[in-house]
């Protein structure tokens, strides 16, 4: 048997941390055949996973996402690139969203020259 620990902490607060836990449940119900049942707490919630050969749990929190799951003989061979999958997959959805200030970036690159004060016409 294999265990995996992944540790994101994070600043999204909880609702916000709640809806990306419950996207991620969804995400691995459909990618991976994962069985998910999501159970919301006070301070925190829980994610519980499983399918043959694998089951973990996912607990969230205001500042922190922890992902324990054990890996059966089978899938333990391939700890690594499983564990780099939950990874990225984790990695994705805490990515910050790109803000009003960086779209209006590119639009005030092209804004026009302005005119130093000494060019004449």
């Amino acid at each position: 048997m294999a265990d995996l620990h992944i540790l994101r902490p994070h600043t999204l607060g909880m609702a916000k941390a709640r809806k990306i836990a419950f996207d991620w449940a969804e995400q691995v119900e459909r990618d991976f055949d994962m069985q998910c049942t999501y159970e919301e707490g006070r301070a925190a919630d829980r994610v519980c996973f499983s399918r043959s050969g694998v089951q973990g749990e996912l607990h969230v929190t205001k500042d922190k996402f922890e992902l324990d799951a054990r890996l059966g003989f089978l899938l333990g061979a391939f700890k690594g690139r499983i564990e780099a999958q939950i990874v990225a997959m984790l990695d994705t959805l805490l990515a910050p969203a790109p803000g009003p200030a960086a779209a209006a970036k590119p639009a005030a690159a092209k804004a026009a020259p302005r005119k130093t004060a000494g060019a004449r016409k």
